[in-house]
């Protein structure tokens, strides 16, 4: 080596003026390397010029020569490795020949990251997962560094924007969507990121566009929206512009919004199709989904006439509309209206919220009486006979048990056995002691003692399904007949015998049961109004054998508000009631002991809780009603299951029980019917009308 050499050209490389320094660099690019290592020369002022040029260099020469020339240090990859040429013809900046450098990295798959105050030269590959120029100020547009940038998008979605910019994006460099906050986050070479925030800022102000608000005239805002929803659909598929429409029908209006150029389009289409008919009228067939054609008819009748009347009040002479038809179809369920434009527009719109779905209430019913009850009879009757010897007869005779037998009537029965009958007998525990004979001194006396205690617990649970404000009955009851009069007439005979005739008798039936009536009406805040008429009756078993049957009734009449799937307690009754009854001697029972020969006495207690309670469910749709009907349906099911379908007596036999609820799943639904694509056509959806719906002049 020749240090002079080398002295001289470090010398010709700092010289202020680099108008010959073509060669100088091309020395330092080829030069051979010292023997020994050298300290570093300062940086080449900013204002000295450099004319790069390199053949097959060594891209780490490139480096020393930057960091010679820029003052920057560098820790170079081992995996960094390239033969690079660099052609100049003009002097270049150190700022300049630095881009420059970024430029042949970026070439070559590399890429320059400041770390502190060094710069790695590391893989592209690896350049998104090391800090760089991150969130600057200002994205150069001619740079080559690697810059992270977030950006706020305010009209479009972020999400939406990644598939469409992510081919613009290397495949070293990174882009992603936030779409919590609406961002996006870019990692790529400055020039390139600056590139895709001008293309986010052109398509980010597509949302910036007005709303026009078209008023028709002649036309239904929903079938125009229909009309032209159909013709940007297929615009749409060929690549045309996206454009929202949107009907009003409070106002009769189109809302349109999109690309002006698409707006302008479409207000001219929609202007020309807002014409009047060359008739002045049009027929109209629409196919009622859930009212009643019959009675819609009647009252769009009514409100027809209803509105010549108020013409007719404010000056104008009454004249019947006869350009204006209403007729319905049962068969069917249609309307078919010919009216003016204006007026089928009002009949139209009276028929949208008229012809409703209604939401249906569940009310389930629960009726708990509990019913107990004890009694205890106590009471002794003695008799003394002394007709025979000359002694004074006498006793102390009082009712015994229910049926209210008297000592006299056991004490004749005892003479006679065959005579008595069981109504006769006492109920309860009966001690007797006597002599009955024909002569001599006949006495009786008995002890009756009998107690009872009975217990009664009864729950109905009546449930009905109706919908919104329609009145629903429920009826489990029995006929039992009571009889109202009767007529007999007798008519003497040829042997002068009477006879009676023409018996007749006349019979009333009633129903003894629950019978539950009731009318649901669903609020705006989502409770229910009610108005219940309850009924529970039963026949009084101690009556049934008695010529006038008796009836226990219980009749609920109210009107109460509920929230939905609330438990309310619409009335009850708790009685208790006690009762002692005592049959006495006068002075002779309050004697100690033996006034107990001269008196009974009863004892009965009876204590009622009867108790009404009611819940409603709205059930919104048809998946809430399916959810409540498999509920009820598998109860029941399990109810029969419990008896292991055998019959008694009956080999092979089995008891009926329901089918498995998913056995009788609907089948696939048939295709579709003219009625239902007329009905889907006369609502404001983007599907063609049929024929009988259109307009027909």
């Amino acid at each position: 080596m020749k240090p002079p050499t080398r002295h001289r050209s470090r010398a010709r490389f700092v010289l202020p003026a680099m108008s010959l320094s073509t060669s100088l660099v091309a020395t330092l690019a080829s030069a051979e390397p010292p023997e020994a290592p050298a300290r570093a020369p300062s940086a080449i002022p900013s204002q000295a010029m450099i004319t790069p040029n390199y053949k097959d260099a060594d891209l780490t020469q490139i480096v020393e020569a930057v960091s010679q020339v820029t003052g920057k240090n560098f820790i170079i990859d081992p995996r960094v490795k390239a033969q690079v040429t660099m052609l100049s013809a003009t002097p270049m900046s150190p700022g300049a020949f630095y881009e420059a450098f970024l430029a042949i990295l970026q070439v070559h798959g590399y890429v320059a990251v400041p770390s502190g105050k060094v710069y790695k030269i590391i893989p592209d590959a690896n350049a998104r997962q090391v800090p760089a120029n991150d969130l600057p100020e200002t994205v150069s547009s001619s740079s080559d560094e690697l810059v992270t940038q977030v950006v706020q998008l305010k009209n479009v979605s972020a999400a939406q924007l990644v598939p469409i910019l992510r081919p613009l994006i290397p495949q070293n460099g990174h882009l992603a969507a936030y779409t919590a906050s609406n961002v996006l986050i870019i990692s790529d070479h400055a020039n390139n990121v600056s590139r895709l925030l001008r293309i986010i800022q052109r398509i980010d102000s597509g949302g910036d566009e007005d709303i026009d608000v078209i008023r028709l005239e002649h036309a239904s805002a929903n079938e125009i929206v229909r009309v032209v929803n159909q013709l940007a659909q297929g615009a749409s598929a060929e690549g045309g512009a996206a454009t929202k429409l949107i009907a009003d029908d409070r106002t009769n209006s189109v809302l349109l919004s999109g690309e002006k150029n698409a707006r302008l389009k479409l207000r001219a289409l929609v202007a020309h199709l807002d014409t009047p008919l060359e008739s002045g009228s049009g027929t109209r067939v629409r196919y009622l989904k859930y009212a009643d054609a019959e009675k819609i008819a009647t009252k769009l009748k009514e409100q027809m006439q209803a509105t010549t009347g108020a013409t007719a009040a404010q000056g104008a002479a009454p004249q019947p509309d006869k350009s204006t038809t209403i007729w319905a179809d049962p068969a069917t369920n249609a309307l078919v209206i010919t009216a003016p434009s204006k007026t089928m527009r009002q009949v139209m719109d009276i028929v949208d919220r008229l012809d409703i779905r209604r939401l249906e209430v569940q009310v389930e019913a629960i009726i708990v009486e509990i019913t107990g009850s004890s009694n205890v009879d106590l009471g002794i009757n003695w008799l003394v006979d002394g007709s025979n010897s000359n002694i004074l007869s006498g006793g102390f005779v009082s009712p015994i048990g229910a049926a209210g037998t008297s000592i006299a009537t056991i004490a004749a029965a005892a003479q006679n056995p065959t005579a008595i009958t069981p109504s006769q007998i006492p109920n309860g525990l009966t001690l007797g002691v006597g002599r009955i004979q024909k002569t001599g001194t006949n006495f009786a006396a008995i002890l009756n003692a009998l107690g009872g205690k009975a217990n009664t617990n009864i729950i109905s649970t009546p449930t009905i399904t109706t919908l919104d404000n329609q009145e629903a009955q429920i009826k489990v009851a029995t006929e039992v007949p009571f009889v109202t009069g009767q007529y007999a007439s007798t008519q003497a005979t040829s042997t002068g015998a009477s006879g009676v005739v023409n018996p007749f008798q006349t019979i009333q039936r009633q129903e003894v049961g629950t019978i539950l009536k009731i009318t649901p009406q669903i609020t705006d805040d989502g409770t229910v109004l009610l108005k219940i008429d309850q009924e529970v009756s039963s026949l009084i078993k101690s009556s049934i054998a008695t010529v006038d049957v008796q009836t226990s009734k219980r009749v609920i009449n109210t009107r109460v508000l509920a929230n939905d799937g609330e438990i309310i307690v619409l009335g009850g009754l708790i009685s208790d009631s006690v009762t002692e009854s005592e049959q006495r001697v006068p002075g002779l029972a309050s004697l100690p002991l033996i006034g107990h020969l001269f008196k009974t006495r009863t004892s009965s207690k009876e204590k009622t809780n009867l108790m009404v309670f009611l819940r409603p469910k709205i059930l919104v749709d048809r998946e809430q009603m399916a959810t409540e009907t498999e509920a009820k349906y598998n109860y029941v099911r399990e109810l029969e299951l419990r008896s292991h379908g055998k019959v008694q007596m009956l080999p092979g036999e089995h008891q009926p029980t329901l089918p498995d609820l998913k056995d009788l799943a609907p089948r696939a639904a048939p295709s579709e019917t003219p009625k239902s694509r007329a009905s889907r056509a006369d609502a404001p959806a983007a599907t063609p009308p049929p024929p009988a719906d259109g307009p027909t002049g």
